[in-house]
C-alpha cells in the first residue's frame, strides 16, 4: 500500500458479464475474480473507468482497492462523472442534510458518512459532539485526508477531528496511527455526547469502533420509554447504552451485564451523569453463563434486552451463529416475567432479518412461549440501507402473555 501523497491513474477495465450486471445494477462491490482486464496494472487508490464489453461505453467509475478481495469500490454507475474533490463534497453534504431530522432530537452523537450505504465505500464518519471521527476501512481514502479534515470543519463545525484506522489498516500503515489528530486538540479521549437528550461517553481515541455504538439509538429511547417503574436485564450491555435509557425513563432496577469489567465501567460512569432513581447493577462475566446462572436463581424481570455482538462474519460461521441466537432466546425466554417484553436483537449482516426473525419465532415456539410480536426495527436514520449487504441490524420486541 503506498502512503505517499498520489493523484489517481485512471486504469481501463473491463469485467466479467456478471461484473457487469452488478455494476449497472449500483452495486458498490467488484470483486477481483470479475475483473477481466485492467490497464495499466493498478494500485490502491488508482480510478477503475469501467467500460462495457460489447459497446465500449463507460458505465462505472471506483477505487482499486489492492489489498481487498473486494478489488474495486464502485463510486458512481453509469455516465461520466467527475471524481474530484467536488464529487465527494456533494455526497458528504448530502448525507449531512439526510440526517438533520436526528439533530433536531437533543442529539448531537450520529454517523455522518454509512460507507457504501452513503455512496463512499470504506469509510465512515462519526460524530460526537463537536468531535468527528474519520474511520478508514480502505486505503483508497489516505488520499483525501489533507481536505477531508478542513471540509468537516466547514460543513458540521468539527472542533477536532480524529483519524481511527481498521485493524488491517493499523498493521499496514507507517505514517498514520490509530487515535491520531487530523484537526484540532482534545483535552480528553473521553467525549460527552447527547442522545436524545441524555449523555453518554465516546472515548473516540481507544474505543471500539469509533467509541460508541450508534445504530441502535431508536431502539434505546424505546426501552427507555416502556421502562417506567420496571426491572430491566441489559445482556451485552458495553457501554450501557440501553440500560442507562431504562434508568432515565424510570426503571426501578437495571442489570447490565458484559464480558467486559472496563466497559461496565463506563456503563457506570454513564448513567452517573444522567439523572435516575433506580437501582444500577453491574455483572461481568460471560453472558451465557450468567444466564444460566439468574434462571437458575428463579430470576425475572419485566424486560429482557439481548443485543449480542455479530456471531457470524463468515460464511461459515452462520450455522453456529443461529445456534448461539436459538439459546440466547431460551435463556433470555426464561427471565421474562409474565407479561413481560423480551427485546432480541442481531448485527450479523450474513443472517437476513427474515431468517433471524424466523429463527426468534421457531424457538419461542419450542419453549411454547405466548406472545404477540409488538414490533420489529432495523437502523437508525443515520445508518441507511443502500444495497443488501449494508442491512444488518435486526430488532424484534416480543410481548410475553
Amino acid at each position: 500500500m503506498s502512503e505517499a501523497d498520489f493523484k489517481s491513474r485512471r486504469i481501463a477495465v473491463k469485467l466479467n458479464k456478471a461484473g457487469q450486471r452488478s455494476v449497472k445494477q449500483g452495486h458498490p462491490w467488484i470483486f477481483q475474480d470479475a475483473i477481466v482486464k485492467a490497464s495499466p496494472e493498478p494500485v490502491t487508490g488508482d480510478l477503475a473507468v469501467i467500460y462495457d464489453n460489447h459497446t465500449d461505453k463507460l458505465i462505472g467509475l471506483g477505487y482499486f482497492d489492492m489489498e481487498s478481495s473486494i478489488r474495486i469500490k464502485l463510486l458512481h454507475s453509469g455516465k461520466g462523472a467527475d471524481i474530484d474533490q467536488d464529487f465527494f463534497k456533494t455526497r458528504i453534504a448530502a448525507a449531512y442534510g439526510s440526517r438533520i431530522p436526528l439533530l433536531e432530537q437533543k442529539t448531537n452523537g450520529y454517523r455522518l458518512i454509512f460507507g457504501e450505504n452513503d455512496g463512499l465505500p470504506g469509510l465512515i464518519i462519526d460524530v460526537y459532539a463537536g468531535v468527528a471521527v474519520i474511520k478508514l476501512y480502505s486505503g483508497i481514502w489516505l488520499q483525501h485526508l489533507k481536505w477531508l479534515p478542513e471540509f468537516l470543519v466547514e460543513l458540521i463545525g468539527a472542533e477536532v477531528v480524529v483519524l481511527r484506522l481498521s485493524r488491517n489498516m493499523q498493521r499496514a500503515l507507517k505514517s498514520f496511527t490509530d487515535g491520531e489528530l487530523l484537526h484540532g486538540a482534545l483535552n480528553n479521549a473521553d467525549v460527552i455526547f447527547k442522545e436524545h437528550g441524555l449523555n453518554f461517553y465516546a472515548n473516540v481515541i481507544k474505543g471500539h469502533k469509533t467509541g460508541y455504538f450508534l445504530d441502535h439509538r431508536h431502539n434505546r429511547k424505546q426501552v427507555g420509554s416502556l421502562a417506567g417503574g420496571k426491572t430491566v436485564l441489559d445482556v451485552f450491555a458495553y457501554a450501557g447504552g440501553f440500560s442507562v435509557h431504562a434508568l432515565a425513563g424510570g426503571a426501578k432496577e437495571v442489570t447490565s451485564v458484559d464480558l467486559s469489567a472496563q466497559a461496565l465501567e463506563l456503563a457506570k460512569a454513564n448513567a452517573a451523569v444522567n439523572p435516575h432513581q433506580g437501582k444500577h447493577h453491574c455483572l461481568a462475566g460471560d453472558a451465557f453463563e450468567i444466564l444460566q446462572a439468574l434462571k437458575e436463581q428463579y430470576k425475572q424481570f419485566d424486560i429482557v434486552v439481548i443485543d449480542p455482538p455479530a456471531f457470524a462474519k463468515k460464511q461459515e460461521e452462520i450455522s453456529r451463529a443461529k445456534k448461539a441466537y436459538s439459546r440466547l432466546v431460551k435463556l433470555g425466554a426464561d427471565l421474562v416475567a409474565p407479561g413481560g417484553l423480551l427485546v432480541m436483537a442481531s448485527c450479523s449482516s450474513r443472517i437476513s432479518s427474515q431468517a433471524f426473525f424466523d429463527l426468534v419465532a421457531d424457538t419461542l415456539a419450542q419453549k411454547e412461549v405466548r406472545y404477540k410480536l409488538w414490533k420489529q426495527t432495523t437502523h437508525d436514520l443515520d445508518h441507511p440501507i443502500g444495497f443488501e449487504q449494508g442491512a444488518y441490524l435486526k430488532c424484534g420486541y416480543y410481548k410475553f402473555k
